[in-house]
């Protein structure tokens, strides 16, 4: 056919053809919006460059990196590459131009920038990762807790040092608070001991090399002698610092020395107070302590008696505390009643 002008007339595209691109176009906008959307959920692995993650975006939870544990890492995503993802939060308006801060998966991160490092290959420049997006900052912080309770077993130092960090960037009001929510899926007797450990954290924090190989045991005794002797945290400190430290076992040992000198000289005073009762006769009766305060005594080594008497409440705590002294008071109150 051909126009008045003599010329070829246009000719309309084919229906079939018009279905044809609106189909494509409504499938690539479906597309974008399931990628969107996976994105926006934290489901879409993306790939980040290395130079723009903040890994100090929160407080670390691990303090101990072992060389051997990272040497393996390093030959798996060498020889494999990376099989698991990390986990970013988008950052804006940083005057460091980082876009991304770690949340979780500080070791493949830290690794994967060591072999970038060794030759700069291009394979090892970026890191895959989830963008996650929690609604505040505790809700970041649990995530990053629960991946590594999954991973790895976190120390009872470490979990109160992510309380105590936690606290003082103000993302709980207090530690009760700190506590349930960084450790919701712990029993209650574990987030006793956790937030026990924060008075060893706040205390000695600055001056530990190895906290980590600190066990329950002498992290308690630690904090009940920090918590009892205003003067015993400053004495400790000295002799850490005056002290040989290369190794856990030689830190271990300056720890463990203050707590049984603490231990002996508490014995020592109280010796020292009831031969000077018995010697000296007959004293000035002293007014009965008030109703609501806490008498603390050291009734034998590594064993502490606590006693408030407007709460009818007797409290033993130490290491002397053990299954085997649960018997024996078991069998005396028996008797006793």
């Amino acid at each position: 056919a051909k126009s008045a002008l003599g010329g070829p007339m246009a000719s309309s595209a084919p229906i079939a053809q018009v279905a044809s691109d609106a189909a494509a176009q409504s499938a690539l906008s479906e597309l974008s919006a399931v990628l969107e959307e996976a994105r926006s959920d934290g489901r879409l692995i993306e790939r980040i460059a290395l130079d723009q993650i903040d890994e100090t975006h929160l407080v670390r939870d691990r303090l101990e990196q072992d060389e051997d544990e990272m040497g393996a890492l390093i030959a798996s995503l060498r020889s494999r590459g990376q099989q698991t993802p990390i986990e970013l939060v988008t950052l804006s308006d940083r005057p460091d131009g980082k876009t991304h801060g770690l949340i979780s998966g500080w070791r493949r991160l830290t690794a994967l920038r060591r072999l970038y490092a060794e030759g700069s290959e291009s394979q090892f420049a970026t890191v895959k990762a989830l963008v996650i997006r929690p609604e505040s900052a505790q809700d970041a912080y649990v995530a990053m807790v629960e991946e590594n309770e999954i991973r790895v077993n976190l120390s009872h130092y470490e979990r109160a040092r992510i309380a105590v960090r936690a606290l003082r960037e103000g993302v709980y009001s207090n530690q009760k608070l700190a506590l349930q929510g960084l450790f919701a899926n712990a029993t209650r007797a574990k987030r006793s001991k956790i937030g026990s450990f924060v008075a060893l954290v706040e205390a000695l924090d600055a001056v530990l090399m190895f906290p980590v190989a600190i066990n329950e045991k002498l992290g308690l005794a630690l904090v009940r002698e920090i918590t009892r002797d205003s003067t015993f945290t400053d004495i400790l400190i000295s002799h850490l610092r005056a002290g040989k430290r290369d190794t856990p076992v030689e830190e271990l040992r300056i720890l463990s020395a203050a707590v049984a000198a603490a231990e002996n000289a508490a014995l020592t005073r109280q010796s020292e107070a009831e031969t000077e009762s018995v010697d000296l006769g007959p004293r000035i009766r002293e007014p009965l302590p008030a109703k609501d305060e806490r008498i603390n005594t050291q009734v034998a080594p590594g064993l502490s008696l606590g006693y408030t008497p407007g709460k009818h409440r007797i409290e033993l705590s130490g290491s002397g505390v053990d299954e085997a002294l649960i018997q024996e008071l078991r069998e005396w109150l028996r008797r006793r009643g």
